[in-house]
């Protein structure tokens, strides 16, 4: 197929293009670098089957391709709440485009949501069917509700255009390509470690989090874009064995044989006390679940943190 990716830049769009081209897939990787590195490009520049184009989603954008994977914005706290007008755009006018794109071409489109779409939630795990529990009207909410109005548009285009719009809502990744200075706990807690720096875990460090390697997440989203037909629901793609932020700052100072202390900080507005995916669907729809524990995740990562960090 020839597979438009946008945020090909970013974590998750540069192991997805990575993927899509060892499948033999063509890939055209659309990124403004606005948050997405030149660095995660190096390798993927290198194959002939790889186009380029920096890009803003914000615009209108045509391209004759079979299958489009929207993984435009930035999906860290610290750089979406740095310009949420921003955010909120690039979620709502980026997918507007790509799902006018998919109308016209006649491609298929995968939305990357989020775990986000929860906010804070109530109940645990998280089921597909649950409506979430979202400040519309918070510091996260420029991504939370920028999420959920592009998952409305997502099931509208299908519903009224026929466009096969799939959507899936991914809970914490981690690995190589994450930026070291994101603001996403894991790399924090790594980087800091690495560094010797105190841990600064938010709250009590009482609130839980699954963890799900990047390896087992594009196998997943590999999973969706295969299937022959459209889910007709979000797709919850996580790890469901959640750990404490405490039990994290444990494993990365095992892991890296860092004497960081652990220090703690008041929790941010909005912050989620619970997360935790229920993957029913995605079991029983792909025969997928994650297979990488948290002590090797956590080791890769580290060690690619240590060869960027040493650059």
């Amino acid at each position: 197929m020839r597979i438009l990716i946008t945020g090909a830049a970013g974590f998750l769009g540069s192991h997805l293009s990575q993927k899509m081209l060892s499948l033999g897939h063509s890939v055209i990787g659309l990124d403004d670098l606005s948050t997405g590195s030149e660095r995660n490009l190096k390798a993927l520049k290198q194959n002939p089957n790889f186009e380029f184009v920096d890009y803003d989603v914000r615009l209108p954008y045509f391209s004759d391709v079979d299958f489009i994977l929207n993984f435009a914005c930035p999906a860290s706290p610290r750089h979406y709440q740095s310009d949420p007008v921003r955010t909120i755009e690039t979620n709502f006018l980026g997918i507007i485009n790509m799902l006018r794109l998919a109308r016209d071409t006649g491609a298929k489109i995968l939305q990357a949501s989020t775990s986000e779409v929860y906010g804070d939630p109530t109940i645990s795990p998280q089921r597909e069917e649950y409506w979430g529990n979202v400040n519309p009207v918070g510091i996260r909410s420029c991504y939370d509700e920028g999420k959920r109005a592009a998952e409305t548009l997502c099931f509208d285009y299908l519903r009224q255009y026929s466009v096969d719009a799939r959507v899936i809502r991914i809970f914490n990744t981690y690995g190589p390509n994450m930026d070291s200075g994101d603001g996403r706990v894991v790399s924090n807690f790594i980087v800091q470690a690495l560094r010797g720096e105190p841990i600064t875990i938010y709250g009590d460090g009482s609130q839980t989090r699954s963890f799900c390697y990047v390896s087992d997440l594009i196998d997943g989203i590999s999973g969706i874009i295969s299937l022959t037909n459209n889910p007709g629901s979000p797709v919850n793609l996580g790890n469901p064995k959640v750990f404490t932020m405490l039990e994290l700052a444990q494993v990365v100072l095992e892991v890296t044989g860092s004497d960081s202390k652990i220090v703690f900080h008041p929790l941010p507005q909005d912050d989620p006390r619970q997360r935790k995916p229920d993957i029913s669907l995605a079991k029983s729809l792909l025969s997928w679940e994650p297979t990488v524990g948290l002590n090797s995740g956590v080791s890769i990562t580290a060690e690619y943190f240590k060869e960027l960090l040493s650059l």
